[in-house]
């Protein structure tokens, strides 16, 4: 059996992107790849637009709470999505970083929100199928 391979989504809040790329790396039908998510600067709750955005694809955000990234996510993971270019990280990745740019849907509805839905679950499964290829 293959050792499954961690991804940590991150973005500021872990609100919005690292949550839309976490819970849909999830949704790839595959035991290979665990996802995560952490933010810089954590909010309280996750973003009521992207949860209703996933809702729509049946995944559950019910247990989704936003938390900071720590070291031992970054020293752990296999691979780190920064959903924003350039975040300030609380120190260096072990594994590969990768950086993706999505706008901050912090103030958007559901229908804006479908759309960068849509863009993330492409990004993901791309790179879910590099992964496990």
């Amino acid at each position: 059996m293959t050792q499954s391979k961690t991804v940590v989504f991150i973005c500021n809040h872990n609100a919005g992107r690292s949550q839309l790329g976490a819970h849909l790396l999830t949704n790839v039908d595959t035991e290979e790849l665990v996802a995560t998510s952490a933010g810089i600067s954590p909010a309280e709750t996750i973003n009521p637009a992207i949860a209703e955005s996933l809702h729509e694809l049946g995944i559950d955000t019910s247990e989704a709470r936003p938390r900071a990234v720590t070291i031992e996510d970054l020293e752990s993971a296999d691979v780190v999505v920064l959903m924003k270019p350039g975040l300030p990280l609380p120190g260096p990745v072990g594994g590969e970083l990768v950086e993706w740019s999505f706008p901050d849907p912090s103030n958007w509805e559901a229908e804006g929100v479908r759309e960068l839905r849509d863009a993330v679950d492409e990004k993901v499964r791309g790179l879910a199928a590099r992964l496990i290829d």
